[in-house]
């Protein structure tokens, strides 16, 4: 089969290295140092204390060099979409599935959903429309990336933990192609729940996104320090529950509560969220993703958010500090 990996970053590595290892034609779409550490040395998976190297991988900044593919794993950051939406298409044979792995609300949210909302755009990551107008959602199939990783270094992807990727398609059915991909992923030794609500399970992950991303951002702090230190704690739990009271207006439901979500990333350790990752890079932080657009379903639903609204005020202007200077914050031990 036929994949490609658009953006082998930390998820889309991770993906990349398990699917090629089960002799999958995998291309992956990547740039600068990394890419030129997979093409020197190919691409490398540390996990368990083991290391995994595929070289057998075609790996490109150019995507219109890969050709029409099986699946298409899109792995990109939502705000990094628009710029390459038409080379996307290069890859798009008759029978192509495209399974879009972004963290927060997708551009899709509201196509096949029905109802009042059916088809209305998602402005805060689809300004103007640009994805829902161009990318045919009949292609695609969402999925939701639970594990954590990170680019230990260029042409090196270091798992965290998780290995959880639900698929589920836009209209809630069980189709075949659904099978399929979730089978690609299992084979691979990732577990591939096959969904019929996506949408749910997109804010059960969020829930946790839209909180402590940008807490972690602007303190600088891993999982377990959010969730062990009372205020913090307090302030999650509040974020969490004016995004509850958006998504069940817009018919979502959760399977857990708020306390289990918080004590499960608390069991995660001392990781870095990819926000407080960016932060550290001098990278554009997703803010708008995860927290800008719940703030704009807050709106469109009616339902007010203070807490939401100040923490994305506040990672607003960080975002904007890193990339008008040009500058990385990363914590530095006082000398002695």
């Amino acid at each position: 089969m036929k994949v490609c990996v658009v953006g082998a970053g930390a998820i889309g590595g991770y993906l990349g290295v398990r699917i090629a290892e089960q002799g999958h034609e995998v291309s992956l779409i990547a740039r600068g140092p990394h890419l030129a550490a997979i093409k020197a040395k190919g691409l490398t998976l540390r996990q368990n204390g083991d290391e995994t190297n595929v070289s057998d991988v075609f790996a490109t900044d150019n995507m219109t060099e890969c050709g029409p593919q099986d699946v298409v794993l899109l792995t990109l950051k939502a705000h990094q979409i628009t710029s390459v939406v038409d080379d996307l298409k290069t890859l798009f044979g008759p029978d192509t599935v495209m399974v879009a792995l972004q963290n927060g609300i997708p551009w899709w949210y509201f196509q096949g959903i029905g109802g009042e909302y059916e088809n209305r755009t998602v402005e805060t990551v689809d300004p103007g429309g640009v994805l829902a107008n161009t990318i045919d959602p009949k292609r695609i199939i969402g999925c939701i990336a639970y594990p954590a990783a990170t680019i230990a270094e260029p042409g090196v992807i270091q798992h965290v933990e998780g290995d959880r990727f639900p698929v589920g398609e836009l209209d809630c059915s069980e189709s075949k192609r659904l099978k399929m991909v979730s089978d690609l992923f299992i084979e691979a030794g990732f577990n591939s729940r096959v969904l019929t609500d996506i949408r749910s399970e997109i804010w059960l992950k969020l829930w946790g996104n839209l909180t402590f991303n940008p807490i972690s951002a602007l303190s600088h702090s891993t999982l377990v320090d959010i969730c062990q230190y009372p205020l913090t704690r307090e302030l999650a739990t509040t974020m969490m529950t004016e995004a509850q009271h958006i998504a069940e207006r817009l018919g979502a439901t959760f399977r857990v509560t708020i306390e289990r979500r918080i004590a499960g990333a608390e069991g995660v350790g001392k990781h870095k969220t990819s926000m407080l990752q960016d932060v550290e890079a001098g990278k554009p932080l997703e803010i708008d993703g995860m927290l800008g657009v719940v703030i704009e379903l807050g709106e469109m639903t009616g339902i007010d958010t203070p807490a939401l609204k100040a923490l994305y005020a506040c990672a607003s202007l960080l975002n904007q500090k890193i990339q008008q200077e040009s500058v990385y914050i990363k914590e530095r031990p006082l000398e002695s």
